[in-house]
């Protein structure tokens, strides 16, 4: 009987122990942590605005990797507009046992199959630029999105136009005729920005007294040639008539003003969204009149620490507070030129 004793007493003493050692070792792992591996699925490299976030996305995790003394390995890959070729990237970005994905998604009403295999490998996801909609962004508590907010966007463009007008109506109303006519180039069909953008921008300009009227509207689908070849179809369809050109994003505002170029039309303001590189540089010259800038460092800041914070299983940075538990909203603001300084 007492050997059986001693017997269970070893048994239990070798469990305990073991139990204990792994414990130890586990909690030695989590602290040796010394480098994280970020999967990042792009809708489309081509995307100028996409592409100038991506380069300040490189220079944050670099900055993360000296403050924090952690290696970060970006795997960036282009999706160029393909839902189905973006959830492929998916699968590789676990099989090499990313620690985080960051997914700037093809179509933002279909990230159940990304979710899916995101939930089922434990793997946390960072979306950004094209937001999920919300029945798929409550699927899980670790998932996030960083982005603007569509609606403060378009405002902040009709704003400028507004502020203008109201101190410049000539400015704005070249023709001085007591009506603004306009043109309106809009992204992607069914895109939530597009249609956000296209709806506020509008209705900003009527609620801040701007006498508006538009002569037509097109979907460029937030390409500059695309943008160009629908401006030098208005310019022949309606010449001498349009005097403002509202665009949902500084690529297409810059095909529009290449139009213009070649049409050798002068004196048509044109207001973009984005404040891209390519659009900052039109800004300065004086052929963008004003654009909508994220701040492009925020941005880029929130995706790479919301994304570190949440592989590594630690709290989420006080920085960058979220709203319901979820959303990062970025700042944004008007850059405009001053008619002033232009005359």
């Amino acid at each position: 009987m007492r050997d059986w004793k001693k017997l269970w007493l070893t048994l239990l003493l070798l469990v305990c122990t073991g139990m204990v050692m792994t414990s130890c070792q586990s909690g030695r792992k989590e602290e040796e942590k010394t480098s994280l591996r970020i999967g990042i699925s792009l809708y489309r490299g081509d995307d100028t605005f996409i592409t100038n976030l991506c380069n300040i996305l490189e220079e944050k995790a670099k900055e993360y990797e000296r403050e924090k003394g952690i290696k970060v390995t970006l795997d960036i890959q282009d999706a160029k507009g393909s839902q189905n070729t973006q959830n492929n990237q998916v699968e590789r970005f676990i099989s090499l046992n990313c620690d985080v994905l960051c997914i700037n998604l093809v179509d933002r009403m279909d990230a159940s199959v990304i979710i899916d295999r995101a939930m089922t490998a434990g793997v946390p996801v960072v979306f950004f630029n094209r937001q999920p909609v919300e029945e798929d962004m409550n699927r899980w508590d670790q998932l996030y999105y960083v982005g603007v907010d569509a609606k403060e966007t378009a405002v902040l463009q009709g704003e400028m136009v507004v502020d203008l007008y109201r101190e410049h109506p000539e400015a704005i109303d070249r023709n001085g005729d007591g009506v603004v006519s306009y043109v309106m180039l809009e992204g992607e069909t069914s895109h939530q920005d597009s249609l956000i953008r296209t709806e506020w921008s509008v209705q900003t300009l009527k609620d801040g007294g701007v006498p508006v009227e538009k002569i037509t509207g097109g979907i460029a689908n937030w390409e500059r040639s695309q943008g160009s070849a629908l401006m030098e179809q208005w310019l022949s369809e309606y010449p001498d008539t349009i005097e403002l050109v509202i665009s949902n994003n500084d690529d297409m505002a810059l095909g529009a003003i290449d139009a213009l170029e070649r049409a050798q039309v002068s004196g048509v303001n044109i207001v973009g969204i984005d404040g891209t590189t390519q659009g900052l540089e039109a800004l300065a010259n004086g052929n963008l009149l004003g654009t909508v800038s994220a701040n492009k460092e925020n941005y880029a800041g929130a995706i790479v620490s919301l994304a570190a914070g949440s592989a590594l299983r630690q709290a989420l940075p006080a920085e960058y507070p979220l709203t319901d538990g979820k959303y990062y909203w970025t700042s944004q603001e008007i850059l405009i030129n001053k008619i002033e300084e232009n005359q």
